[in-house]
């Protein structure tokens, strides 16, 4: 009788049947789900394709290179109905971010003075800010853009009418008309000169913190800055012959010519959305601000701290760690919101995008086009507010 032991069977994954091992199951079953994707994007883009022929619609983004034949109200770029499609949907593209960016940051602004005031130790300004914040917060956007457009055409007289508070600038229902400097070969120069002051500004912000920190002496970074600002342009406008000549609105016709116009529609716009979105940017100023532990500001009053002082150096620095996410979210909020300018006639980029739709008959480039507009608008801002959010990231030891 031998004595040696039985071997064991030898079970390994090749013995195992493939549907009851979770890694082959897995495998097939993405598979499956991949081939299920693209076989209901074929289906839809082979019918796409056909409904499209049928109705002898082109496909492609040929058209853009076409004469566009209409005009835009207000561009920041040159532009007439002669121009392309390409260039108009670019104008539409630039009042987009004209808009969004203005309104970003007169929404940061007041969102963080009425979020203060909400906390103010004043009954009256605390009630004040209250008020605003719920009203605000429970009319929707839209309701609230016809209300300030409906302003500007009711409250103010016709341009023949216009009001004319100081010289050379005229309140009517066209909107605000302002005399501006004329073109002048100065104006290139100063307006490097202003560049170069910003960054000469942030390089003594820096050498102003690290002095801080190896002496503790505080240097006044905010008003050499801004003197700065003034100073450099100011000597490039004076090595120039001081040109002081202004380009003064002069009422022809049915409206004023030269100058420069803040149109109705651009401000319903504008008030619109930063007084909505503000509302919402109050809460998450006020909400960070309570988040800060009430030993922290304490122990900064008892060094002798000032009020402003301990809001500046210890509430809001702890505070930003919580408020930076909220508020990206809420300036992506802005710029989609910006899309309601089509209500009220601004010619931002989904108004220019929908005449290009209807006059081309182009719908899903057209469509495609917007989506791809507004997906770059909201990653840029997403990846500036996460690079400042880490910036401003307390490190901890």
């Amino acid at each position: 009788m031998s004595n040696e032991p039985k071997a064991t069977p030898d079970i390994t994954s090749s013995t195992v049947p493939f549907w009851r091992n979770p890694e082959k199951r897995g495998v097939i079953f993405q598979i499956a789900v991949l081939l299920l994707v693209l076989g209901i994007g074929y289906v839809l883009f082979s019918n796409t394709q056909a409904n499209l022929k049928r109705q002898s619609i082109a496909t492609g983004f040929s058209f853009l290179h076409n004469e566009a034949g209409f005009e835009i109200g207000e561009s920041v770029i040159d532009y007439s109905a002669a121009d392309t499609y390409a260039r108009a949907l670019l104008a539409g593209a630039l009042n987009t971010l004209k808009v969004s960016f203005i309104g970003i940051i007169l929404t940061t602004l007041l969102g963080v003075v009425v979020g203060i005031a909400r906390l103010s130790h004043n009954w009256i300004v605390s009630r004040l800010a209250g008020g605003f914040i719920e009203v605000m917060q429970n009319i929707p956007v839209l309701l609230q853009l016809f209300f300030w457009y409906s302003i500007f055409y009711e409250a103010f007289p016709a341009p023949r009418q216009a009001l004319n508070p100081l010289p050379g600038v005229f309140l009517c229902n066209r909107g605000l008309i302002f005399a501006v400097p004329e073109a002048h070969p100065a104006h290139t120069p100063m307006l490097w000169a202003l560049v170069a002051a910003v960054i000469l500004w942030w390089l003594l912000a820096r050498w102003a913190r690290k002095r801080q920190d190896l002496t503790g002496q505080i240097f006044p970074v905010v008003r050499s800055g801004l003197g700065l600002c003034l100073l450099l342009p100011a000597l490039v406008w004076l090595a120039y012959g001081a040109p002081t000549a202004m380009d003064i609105p002069v009422l022809r016709g049915f409206n004023f010519r030269g100058g420069m116009a803040v149109t109705p529609e651009f401000s319903a716009l504008l008030i619109g959305l930063v007084l909505y979105t503000s509302a919402f940017v109050a809460e998450i100023v006020r909400a960070g601000i309570q988040s800060v532990s009430r030993g922290q500001i304490e122990a900064a009053m008892s060094i002798g701290l000032r009020p402003g002082q301990v809001l500046h150096l210890v509430v809001l620095p702890q505070a930003l760690r919580v408020i930076i996410p909220p508020l990206t979210s809420q300036m992506l909020n802005l710029t989609k919101n910006s899309s309601l300018a089509i209500a009220i006639g601004f010619a931002d980029f989904v108004s220019v995008a929908n005449t290009t739709i209807n006059q081309t008959g182009q719908a899903i480039e057209g469509v495609a086009l917007i989506m791809a507009v507004y997906l770059f608008f909201s990653l840029s801002t997403s990846f500036f507010m996460n690079w400042y959010n880490k910036k401003m990231a307390i490190v901890e030891r």
